[in-house]
């Protein structure tokens, strides 16, 4: 399932409800990080774009919503993943991987899981 690009704020706010949901915009608002110093307002803005967006829903219970999440974490990862992948290195994961080579010092750990990946995928 592609979604839409949700921004780096709206994000924040779908950390929040996939680890606990559902959830009310005060309950949003008193989690987000305390250096971003939200208010009520902001994270009730947040959640309308993100229905918008059609990356969560709401339902109401009594005089507040409850909202919750209708794309997971692992589903909008690979919807990311995969466009980065495609706009940046045509689609091929070879030449990420020996970009973040060239870049990037890959730790013994990161060696491994990715041996461990590439043995897993020739199965």
């Amino acid at each position: 399932m592609q979604t839409e690009r949700i921004s780096d704020a709206e994000f924040e706010v779908m950390n929040c409800l996939w680890q606990t949901s559902p959830l009310t915009a005060a309950d949003i608002a008193g989690l987000v990080p305390q250096e971003r110093q939200w208010s009520l307002q902001t994270v009730k803005t947040l959640l309308s774009r993100l229905v918008a967006k059609n990356v969560i829903n709401h339902e109401v219970d009594g005089r507040r919503y409850l909202y919750s999440p209708l794309v997971s974490r692992s589903e909008y990862v690979s919807g990311e993943s995969k466009r980065f992948v495609d706009r940046l290195f045509s689609g091929r994961a070879g030449p990420l991987f020996a970009h973040l080579a060239e870049r990037e010092a890959f730790s013994e750990e990161d060696i491994s899981d990715i041996e461990k990946l590439l043995r897993e995928m020739k199965k």
